[in-house]
């Protein structure tokens, strides 16, 4: 029996192979989408809309669908309240990992003795879980690293981003108000970005094959903690730092611009700049500048990435191979914790985990408990063709 050619398969072409699936339809998402010129929206609401609420609400939007404030919210809060605390041995588990190691995998490893021991393999459930025991278990994990010694005891009824700033052992950052508003926009900000971003693509992958909630959030912030994904904030803000140091006169947006070019001439490259979906300023980043802006107008660095933000599409726009020369939303979302006080990047990618576990644990949900009428999706398999490497 003769096998059916690739062409009677599939039609397509080289040049759609080994393209990192990117355009490819290949579900649904029912969380979130993005828009290449009006940016993310967290299901029909664009992201501008939700950026100052309260945590709690914007995670109760993403799993219910409702931005009402009636019981059932109140319950929703209460439920996170109670799921919160992490027990005392999965805080001496996690202190007694190896220090020397990156913080994002501290995280992974985290959260596999958390599912491990505390998993109960009931996606909704964990889903829930692990949302509400976020914020103890990264402040752990970020005080345990930098020796900021023992995590206080946690407060959930402060609220979901208030109590993890009160956990964070940063003596100049305690009560900080402004730090805490940064922390809580910038936890909304990141929860969700489509279906498709690696991180939330390797999380509903592992799950596929029914791994449970945890080792398949672990997979996820292995995908998240790569440059090319959740620690582009890091090289974004060492460019803005790089940038700002090269000025001499800071209040001069000329001088800026001169020093982009001077870097692109050199074969430097600039960071925090263009999207592979995005067309268009992103609008998270709209929302950072913004606060930016009102927060830190006197900021040195925080000027010289508005600079950025106003020379450097001019400077990349001169290239007609680039086709989004617009600020994403790490142009200034390093920049913006530094300028609260945070001035700590190796924790940048653990912050960034903290929120965008939230959208992938209800996209995992979805496709295990609700998709196809409640079958879930199957497992993932996609297709590849060989091709010999032997030289001819």
């Amino acid at each position: 029996m003769m096998h059916p050619t690739h062409k009677q398969l599939f039609e397509i072409t080289e040049e759609q192979l080994e393209t990192g699936l990117r355009g490819y339809p290949v579900g649904y998402c029912v969380t979130s989408t993005v828009d290449p010129i009006k940016g993310l929206f967290y299901l029909e609401k664009p992201i501008s809309e939700l950026a100052h609420l309260r945590p709690e609400e914007v995670i109760y939007f993403l799993t219910t669908g409702s931005l009402e404030k009636g019981s059932d919210f109140d319950n929703f809060c209460v439920q996170l309240m109670q799921r919160s605390s992490l027990s005392p041995r999965i805080r001496d588990y996690i202190c007694s990992l190896p220090r020397e190691v990156h913080p994002m995998k501290l995280l992974v490893m985290a959260l596999e003795i958390l599912g491990g021991i505390e998993g109960e393999n009931r996606y909704p459930e964990d889903c829930l879980n692990v949302i509400a025991k976020m914020p103890e278990l990264v402040a752990t994990i970020i005080n345990y690293h930098a020796g900021w010694g023992e995590t206080p005891h946690s407060k959930p009824e402060l609220g979901y981003m208030e109590n993890f700033a009160h956990m964070l052992n940063v003596p100049k950052l305690k009560h900080s108000e402004k730090f805490t508003e940064v922390l809580k926009i910038f936890n909304i900000l990141h929860y969700d970005h489509g279906g498709g971003n690696l991180s939330a693509f390797v999380g509903k992958a592992v799950a596929s094959g029914l791994e449970d909630m945890y080792g398949s959030l672990a997979a996820a912030m292995c995908a998240l903690a790569g440059p090319r994904h959740g620690r582009a904030n890091q090289d974004a803000l060492d460019f803005v730092k790089s940038i700002h140091d090269q000025v001499r006169d800071q209040e001069d947006a000329d001088e800026v611009e001169q020093v982009v070019r001077d870097r692109l001439s050199h074969g430097g490259l600039v960071f925090g700049f263009g999207h592979a979906v995005l067309r268009a300023e992103d609008s998270r980043a709209t929302v950072l500048y913004d606060v930016a802006k009102k927060f830190f107008p006197k900021n040195s660095l925080v000027k010289t990435a508005l600079f950025l933000r106003e020379r450097g599409p001019v400077v990349l726009k001169e290239n007609p191979k680039i086709q989004n020369p617009y600020p994403n939303v790490d142009a200034i979302s390093g920049t913006l914790l530094c300028a609260a006080g945070f001035d700590f990047p190796e924790y940048f990618t653990v912050l960034f985990g903290l929120s965008r576990i939230v959208g992938i644990a209800r996209q995992i949900v979805y496709e295990r408990c609700e998709a196809r009428g409640g079958k879930g999706t199957p497992i993932v398999r996609p297709k590849y063709l060989f091709k010999s490497n032997r030289s001819r």
